[in-house]
């Protein structure tokens, strides 16, 4: 083997580590959120990160808005994609593709057999063999009719014309569209484990493979804590589990909505999120809705009225409001799926809460750890799995 050797320009050889710096930056900004972008307007003032900060600038990841630094659009599809290829390289081959429907359709890909075309249906999918077989058949027929009428003129095949029920067109699957909400703890617990990370993670790569493959579905993203509120696509990386601000064993507060600003922002309202979810999928049009709650523990609290009560330890009167609204959705035919991250758990009347929720709705729950969430929740949607899932 041939070596050729240079003189040393002084310059570090770069490792794969160093090569993949925008990976880096994506996961420094999920793990710290807007502090991330804090941290990075120092490297204006700082000679060491200075080319750093302009390789962000130069590629489009970052740009200065009202003196501040953000994240792109660009940057925001970026760590989609990124998001939804490291799940990817860990599912196992042989998933199902979803959407499928046990019926013929005209948006799927293409079957085995034909069928009469009708008014409305695309001309792509017309089978030229099929419809020239019916159009011969149909002209093979009238000329026997003819000859046994003694019609000379007719005898001959050609020339040949293709009338409008000669066409025959292609079979193919059917797709239907789906209508997702996910909903995302952002109580105080879930900064634990790296679990609202991999929450994020989750969601931006579910939203990446809508994109890319299920362009009919649609998927909305709902953060709950002691509040809840729709997200917007672009402030998902920039994200944060809200910060415990009571440690009082016994907490017992009624917020009104117009006080929510002031009320501790860390407790779990899966009651509201489940109001805002209906609320969404009311609106959306999909053949197929379903809701996606991602929580690591027991709801502590739920609205009544006009006002929130945040109840620690987990009350009874936010089970049974949480559990009443997970019903009525489902009794309209919104499949609810559960992903329970059970990382340190020991609080059985938790699994114990999440486990009834699946049974009052006929939905399916998964028991997972955080570094599993992605996996679970793309199998869950892919393959449109019904049944209760354990995954050490």
């Amino acid at each position: 083997m041939r070596r050729r050797y240079f003189k040393f320009n002084g310059r570090k050889f770069q490792f794969q580590d160093d090569l993949d710096w925008a990976g880096q930056f994506f996961d420094f900004v999920l793990s710290f959120g807007d502090e991330a972008l804090r941290a990075i307007e120092q490297f204006e003032h700082d000679d060491e990160h200075g080319d750093l900060l302009q390789q962000l600038l130069d590629q489009g990841l970052i740009d200065r808005a009202a003196g501040r630094f953000r994240l792109t659009p660009r940057a925001v599809n970026a760590m989609q994609r990124k998001a939804l290829m490291e799940i990817f390289t860990h599912l196992k081959r042989g998933r199902s593709e979803g959407h499928e429907a046990r019926r013929h359709g005209g948006l799927g890909e293409r079957v085995e057999g034909t069928r009469a075309w009708e008014f409305g249906d695309p001309v792509s999918e017309i089978d030229l063999s099929a419809t020239l077989k019916n159009a011969i058949r149909r002209r093979v027929t009238q000329r026997d009719e003819n000859e046994t009428r003694g019609d000379e003129h007719s005898r001959r095949l050609l020339p040949l014309r293709i009338g409008y029920h000669d066409f025959e067109r292609y079979n193919t699957e059917s797709r239907a569209s789906c209508s997702t909400v996910v909903l995302i703890d952002q109580s105080g617990s879930m900064g634990r484990f790296n679990r609202f990370f991999q929450a994020k993670k989750c969601a931006m790569a579910l939203i990446a493979l809508i994109r890319q493959r299920y362009p009919l579905d649609t998927v909305d993203l709902v953060g709950f804590a002691s509040f809840a509120e729709r997200i917007a696509e672009g402030r998902l990386p920039l994200l944060m589990p809200k910060p415990v601000t009571m440690y009082d064993p016994v907490i017992h507060v009624r917020v009104p909505f117009d006080r929510s600003a002031d009320a501790p922002q860390h407790f779990t309202n899966l009651h509201m999120g489940l109001l805002q979810a209906d609320r969404i999928l009311r609106r959306r049009g999909g053949d197929n809705k379903m809701v996606f709650i991602i929580t690591d523990g027991q709801p502590t609290a739920h609205v009544q009225g006009d006002y929130v009560y945040l109840l620690y330890p987990p009350d009874r009167r936010s089970h049974i409001a949480t559990l009443k609204e997970a019903l009525r959705i489902a009794q309209r035919g919104v499949r609810i799926c559960t992903f329970a991250l059970t990382d340190d758990y020991w609080d059985m009347d938790w699994l114990g809460f999440v486990d009834e929720l699946g049974r009052l709705t006929r939905g399916v729950t998964f028991h997972c750890a955080s570094g599993d969430l992605s996996s679970c929740v793309m199998e869950s949607y892919l393959s449109g799995r019904k049944r209760k899932t354990f995954i050490a």
